[in-house]
């Protein structure tokens, strides 16, 4: 375990040490974050796939006294380097994506364009083998008795650390806070987009028994058509009926006490910030007005999840911007401190 003794929770964090300034080496850390710089198949804006760089930096302000976290961070949390050579692919991979996207968006049929043809193919391989990298490195920390978390990266990245969720535990639930369902089977014939990160979730996951949504005001008709046939497999708080019900009277409370009990015994958390109302999140990749206000509702339902004796199993933070200010990755490292010291107390070591 990491010698604390010549360390200052008080002072400004140290550039030479890990994130949040602390002071612990990967074999210390009883969490270890895995950074994803992947946004091959982001449909609108850019510039997630380096938010985790941004944020590792932000988090170096980051005030690590919490009076909700119990000292979850002397446990020991790390985040691992950026993986240079999945970033290059990601940039490489993006530009073909940027072509084909302008090529189809004006109604080119894409079997007339070898070209095109080859992108497709190249594009669907390279998210293939992303998905199996983010599987080996989460399957590995898991085995060595880690708690682990995700942070991204478009909302793509998180699926085969979801894989690697179900064969270490078994039966569980995702609560996935979004603007979007990311139900759709495929989105501009891309097999593993963004857009379907949650579909292919609930194909190749037996062990995903249940897929609760909140914040959603974003879907098409095939995604309803999912949710409407998924045998409350799926089940979708939209954000207008939510706020209907606390305009009507509902408290946060008594909707969230609702939320838990569609949840099962075992709960991962997805947090895309687009879930969020956009002030939090300027430069998120594909916003939408609405979402909740405040961080501060998203963190209430956790804990009262982890009150009602659930077991919270791991988490991804996903499709944070990166724009001319730092305030995204300085919402998005507020937002890693809490889910780590959530995740942390909701399993005593």
């Amino acid at each position: 375990m990491a010698d604390l003794s010549q360390f200052d929770p008080n002072a400004i964090g140290n550039p030479n040490n890990n994130i949040f300034g602390l002071p612990f080496t990967e074999e210390d850390a009883r969490l270890v974050i895995i950074p994803v710089p992947w946004e091959v198949t982001v449909s609108y804006g850019a510039g997630t796939s380096r938010a985790a760089e941004h944020v590792f930096k932000s988090s170096k302000q980051v005030d690590i006294f919490d009076v909700d976290g119990d000292h979850g961070w002397r446990q020991g949390f790390y985040m691992r380097e950026v993986d240079r050579k999945v970033l290059m692919k990601s940039d490489y991979l993006r530009k073909e994506a940027e072509l084909y996207i302008d090529y189809i968006s004006k109604g080119e049929s894409v079997d007339k364009n070898k070209f095109m043809c080859k992108s497709l193919k190249e594009i669907n391989e390279g998210s293939a083998l992303m998905n199996q990298w983010v599987y080996e490195q989460s399957r590995s920390l898991l085995e060595r008795g880690k708690l682990v978390g995700l942070l991204g990266g478009d909302h793509s990245t998180p699926l085969g650390f979801m894989k690697a969720i179900g064969e270490k535990h078994g039966d569980f639930g995702v609560l996935q806070i979004d603007a979007h369902c990311d139900l759709r089977k495929s989105y501009e014939f891309f097999n593993y987009s963004h857009a379907s990160v949650m579909y292919n979730a609930l194909q190749e996951i037996p062990s995903l028994k249940k897929l609760v949504q909140i914040g959603v005001r974003d879907y098409c008709e095939e995604e309803w058509d999912v949710i409407c046939n998924s045998d409350y497999r799926v089940i979708t708080y939209f954000d207008k009926e939510l706020k209907k019900r606390q305009f009507e009277g509902e408290t946060w409370k008594h909707v969230t006490n609702e939320i838990i009990t569609h949840l099962p015994e075992k709960v991962y958390i997805s947090f895309d910030v687009d879930g969020l109302d956009r002030k939090l999140c300027p430069n998120t990749g594909t916003p939408v007005q609405g979402g909740f206000e405040s961080t501060e509702e998203i963190f209430y339902l956790i804990k009262k999840i982890s009150e009602s004796g659930r077991k919270l199993v791991g988490f991804d933070l996903v499709e944070i911007g990166v724009g001319q200010t730092d305030w995204d990755s300085n919402v998005g490292a507020r937002t890693l401190w809490r889910l780590c010291n959530l995740l942390v107390n909701n399993n005593p070591s």
